[in-house]
């Protein structure tokens, strides 16, 4: 997409690693520990006027580990953290498939699953985004390069698999445009600059 003044703005937020502990597969709302900064974070994409949109990989569908009813669960037990902050989402994308692991539908190559920028792009049409001046943020190697998939720009984030994503770029290699301790320390990079 070109540079146009009527695009929208958005960070794109990673789930697991980034706004909450990663404890593996979170296959029920019980295990959703949301870092304490999550919502102020988010609170201040909101207030900046750019739109906060989750996009996360969610095989534990496709392994088996949870329903995509119970997956819905476990995002309104995350939107809930965030009302209680003040704070809200734009919208929430997920992918539930892996291209190897479980049964149909959900075993199958897709363009939604980082990082592959489908959610990305379907966020773009429907929000009217312009992903040149969009930023990811997230602890892995797939999220920077959903970024640069995408032509966004990223930031990678110490929390989850940040600091061991960073220590080994010859097994996850990433060039973020930014590297932050966590997800308030990346808002307040991003919304303090020009693009």
């Amino acid at each position: 997409m070109s540079k146009n003044s009527n695009l929208k703005r958005a960070v794109f937020i990673d789930r697991d690693g980034t706004m909450n502990v990663d404890v593996g597969y979170v296959s029920s709302p019980d295990q959703l520990e949301v870092y304490p900064w999550t919502g102020q974070a988010v609170r201040l994409i909101n207030e900046s006027g750019l739109l906060a949109i989750v996009v996360s990989n969610q095989s534990g569908v496709a392994r088996g580990f949870c329903s995509e009813q119970t997956l819905e669960l476990i995002h309104e037990r995350l939107m809930l953290h965030l009302e209680q902050d003040g704070a809200r989402l734009d919208a929430l994308y997920y992918c539930p498939h892996h291209p190897e692991i479980g049964d149909a539908p959900y075993r199958r190559r897709c363009d939604c699953r980082k990082p592959q920028p489908g959610m990305l792009h379907r966020a773009a049409t429907l929000h009217d985004i312009d992903l040149a001046r969009s930023f990811v943020i997230g602890d892995k190697a797939s999220d920077i390069a959903l970024a640069k998939n995408a032509r966004a720009r990223s930031v990678l984030v110490l929390t989850g698999y940040g600091q061991e994503t960073l220590a080994n770029p010859d097994v996850w290699p990433c060039e973020p445009d930014a590297v932050c301790d966590n997800l308030l320390e990346a808002v307040n990079y991003i919304v303090s600059s020009e693009f």
